[in-house]
């Protein structure tokens, strides 16, 4: 094990050891604030500092009662569907968009003041007006990440287009291209890393927006377990709560960029 791969390793370590000591600090200052200790009971189940026997959130996340009292794995599924449509329409309008955008200067002259103007709204200020469009909760999360997350989606397929070699497009010409075959052949495998980067970024913007959106129209959803555990005082069950999305949107994110990597012909090329 070389000394690279120790830091890797026993830095975490102690940043966790602080983390937890500075959380065990903060459950003695602040009434009622749970104890590391106390979160791990109520995550896995065990006695907790009042002698009570616990179950545990994640000791049996699959449990169903009823149609709103799901355990926390059909919580999460439930967001992810969510976020995964979302998603998807995001990229089915977003790269077309974004190929148009940087291929025609009339494109980019048209779009890119309301581009710059929605890119920074929050999507708090969507929910309002979407529910009361759809009034459906599903349509409302699913079209909320769909308009907070196209637009890296956009702009990043923009910048890939640009980033395209002059040559290559004089090539294009030099052969008489038609304007599909250009974006098959040239436009899309350079651009291909920049849409993944894109992707990327769009992927943890929908899932940060989705447990907030959830927390606003309710249902059932990671978001709305995580705001329905403080309505009962369950503070223990706040921190799995995100914990569990910090892990999920991690694994989310290290998922991309692998797929970025595989599909980026300029690290291949290094390789």
């Amino acid at each position: 094990m070389n000394k690279e791969t120790v830091k890797k390793i026993v830095l975490p370590l102690l940043v966790l050891l602080f983390v937890i000591q500075f959380w065990s600090g903060l459950a003695h200052v602040v009434a009622d604030f749970p104890t590391p200790s106390d979160t791990y009971v109520a995550a896995f189940g065990g006695v907790n500092a009042d002698g009570d026997e616990i179950t545990g959130v994640l000791a049996d996340p699959f449990y169903v009662n009823n149609q709103d009292d799901k355990g926390i794995f059909w919580q999460i599924i439930a967001s992810l569907k969510r976020v995964f449509a979302g998603f998807v329409l995001a990229i089915l309008v977003g790269v077309p968009i974004g190929l148009f955008v940087g291929m025609s200067k009339s494109a980019q002259y048209a779009l890119n003041p309301f581009i710059q103007i929605f890119k920074p709204v929050s999507p708090l200020a969507w929910l309002p007006l979407l529910l009361f469009i759809f009034q459906d909760i599903n349509m409302t999360a699913i079209s909320t990440i769909f308009i907070t997350s196209i637009w890296p989606i956009i702009i990043n397929t923009a910048l890939g287009v640009k980033s395209v070699s002059e040559d290559y497009m004089n090539v294009a010409k030099v052969l008489r291209f038609s304007p599909l075959e250009k974006i098959v052949q040239i436009i899309l495998p350079v651009s291909v890393p920049y849409i993944f980067t894109g992707m990327r970024l769009s992927l943890g913007i929908a899932w940060l927006v989705i447990v907030a959106a959830e927390m606003l129209t309710g249902g059932i959803g990671i978001g709305f377990w995580i705001w329905d555990e403080y309505n009962n005082l369950n503070y223990h069950n706040i921190i799995i709560g995100i914990i569990v999305v910090g892990l999920i949107g991690y694994f989310l994110d290290l998922i991309m960029g692998r797929l970025a990597d595989y599909f980026d012909y300029t690290k291949k090329g290094r390789a």
